[in-house]
């Protein structure tokens, strides 16, 4: 199938608004799938939103969604309606608080972790289980390289990256035979302007390695099928950064599924 079969006719991209999550916007409509743009600031939405249709001539519908909210989940699905929505693109979750845990508003901590770990559970489910009925769809979850541990100021942070990893990994492990796709696409330092403003309120220089985002999404969408973790910049074999690497990774996910198989049976 070519990609508007396999991942079509409407794409939700959540946290679209700048940075890889608008190139991911740009790059999936210009395969030929209607878009959902959502992100919490309406203004670039819609000029995001008015380039795309004039880029690529599909539609277009935007929201305006605090991600951090707990109803966020129920927003983006009342503003995707009942449009066939063939992939979903979780790209929010960066981390703009650069403190350490007990330096900084609990707030703060509870508001990032419900982004990243609730909104993103609940999307998923929302989204996934009509593309598992239809056996066809993709579900994109754009994940940091502070998944593999914890650090000094990123407790929070690493924590909720670790659950999208896990999660990302089960639920490729439920629907790879269903026809859905899942990918956590784990990035290390990239040009995006959360990243750009952090690293000038901390004065520190900007990096002279780090990642386009138009070069993330190029690779997110064509790495989608090849799930459930791709780590950015290596080869699927190497473990790099990681504990491990993505191919023994998969291979411990269906090592588990095969033994979990006495217990809970086969789908």
């Amino acid at each position: 199938m070519s990609f508007a079969e396999r991942y079509g006719p409407w794409a939700v991209i959540a946290g679209a608004s700048e940075g890889t999550g608008r190139e991911f916007a740009r790059q999936i409509a210009a395969q030929g799938l209607n878009c959902i743009l959502i992100a919490r600031r309406e203004g670039p939405l819609k000029e995001l939103a008015e380039q795309i249709r004039a880029e690529s001539g599909v539609e277009c519908v935007t929201a305006s969604v605090d991600l951090a909210k707990p109803d966020a989940a129920e927003q983006i699905a009342a503003v995707a309606g009942d449009r066939e929505v063939g992939l979903y693109v979780n790209n929010a979750g960066a981390d703009p608080n650069g403190k350490r845990f007990l330096d900084n508003d609990l707030q703060n901590w509870v508001d990032l972790a419900q982004r990243n770990v609730m909104t993103t559970l609940k999307t998923a489910y929302l989204f996934a289980g009509p593309m598992r009925a239809r056996g066809r769809g993709g579900v994109l979850l754009v994940n940091s390289g502070a998944c593999y541990g914890g650090s000094s100021f990123m407790a929070t942070y690493s924590a909720s990256k670790a659950f999208d990893l896990c999660f990302a990994e089960g639920l490729w492990a439920e629907l790879r035979n269903h026809g859905v796709d899942v990918l956590s696409l784990v990035l290390g330092q990239t040009d995006t302007p959360a990243y750009r403003t952090l690293l000038a309120e901390k004065g520190l220089p900007l990096p002279t390695n780090w990642a386009s985002p138009v070069e993330v999404a190029k690779v997110g969408l064509a790495q989608l099928p090849h799930g459930p973790v791709y780590n950015w910049g290596q080869t699927n074999d190497v473990a790099g950064y990681a504990p491990n690497s993505p191919d023994q990774r998969r291979a411990r996910v269906l090592m588990i599924e095969q033994h979990s198989r006495s217990t809970f049976g086969d789908d």
